[in-house]
Parts: C-alpha cells; structure tokens; sequence
C-alpha cells in the first residue's frame, strides 16, 4: 500500500470490479482515455480484471482510495513492466467524477513514479495521452514527462481526428523535478 496525504494506492482486488465496471461503462469518464468506448457486461469487465489486470506478471493495478473516507476515486497502473529494460508504461483514470480537477491524479501519479524508480528501479516510465486531453498533458508536463513522439490522428471523437501523444520520464528527470 501507498500513501500520500490525501490518497492511497492499494493493490486492486476482485471486489473492485463492480467499481471498475462502473467507471469503464461511463463514456464521459473514458473518452479521454480509452480508444474504445464500447459499453461492457458485468461478466466482460470481470473476465478482463481477472485475466488482463490480475492476472498478469508485467502489469501492476492499483485503486486510489481519498484516505479520509477511504472512497475509491481511480485508478492506477504500471503496464508492460519490462524488468530487464527497467522500462513500463503507466496508466490513470480518475473514475469518480467528484474528485477531478483537484489534484488527485497529480498526487497519485507521483506516488505511482516514486514507487516505480525508488522501490523498482526502473529507469524509464512511459505514457500516451490523446492530444485534446489538455488537462492530463498539463499534469504530465508538470511531474517531468517529455514528449517523445506522435502517432497522427489516431483517435476519432467526435467527428474529428486527434493524436496520441508519446510521453517518457526517466528517473534522473523525475527526481530533478522533485
């Protein structure tokens, strides 16, 4: 488990998913994050937890809990965790709507990074973020990601195209930035 003043990241656990599944259903929540916008069962939610987050050795799944009321508000994981390389590539998604914009996923991405280079030893934790996700690219900016590249007008939303932006840290910059 761990802990910042205001969040906690705990592994996630079976009993989340009918969490999860309510934040994965709700397209406001994942049109800035998630290619696909379907709408999924109970059951296609579970299979996917237990097969692709839980059940994986490169990956690592957290849920941000608001410490005080010990309320789930996100999400959090190290994917494609490459040991040899001491690379991976880091997702989030705030779920509770209540809880945006207050610097919750600012507060856990960096929980997530301290994690990854001080207790992992990675040497480099990557990201993508759909280019009209100003506010994400902003938190990025401000924790030390770098842009790293573009795959152009990849994703369609709303009648128009946007890129996936390629961000990057490596561990000498996140902790200059500290």
């Amino acid at each position: 488990m761990l802990q910042s003043k205001r969040i906690t990241l705990r592994k996630m656990e079976s009993e989340d998913i009918p969490t999860y599944h309510e934040w994965r259903n709700d397209i406001e929540v994942m049109q800035t994050t998630n290619l696909d916008l379907d709408r999924y069962s109970v059951e296609e939610t579970k299979q996917f937890v237990e097969t692709v987050i839980l059940g994986s050795q490169q990956s690592k799944t957290y849920i941000l809990e608001e410490r005080d009321e010990k309320t789930a508000i996100g999400i959090t994981s190290l994917i494609h965790v490459d040991y040899k390389n001491r690379n991976a590539e880091c997702i989030i998604d705030i779920g509770h709507k209540d809880y945006w914009g207050k610097g919750y996923a600012t507060e856990a991405l960096q929980l997530l990074l301290d994690y990854a280079f001080l207790e992992l030893n990675m040497h480099r934790i990557a990201l993508r973020v759909f280019s009209f996700n100003e506010k994400a690219i902003h938190v990025y900016k401000k924790i030390g990601f770098i842009e790293e590249g573009r795959s152009r007008e990849s994703v369609y939303r709303n009648g128009d195209w946007h890129d996936i932006i390629h961000m990057g840290i490596l561990k000498e910059e996140y902790r200059s930035v500290k």
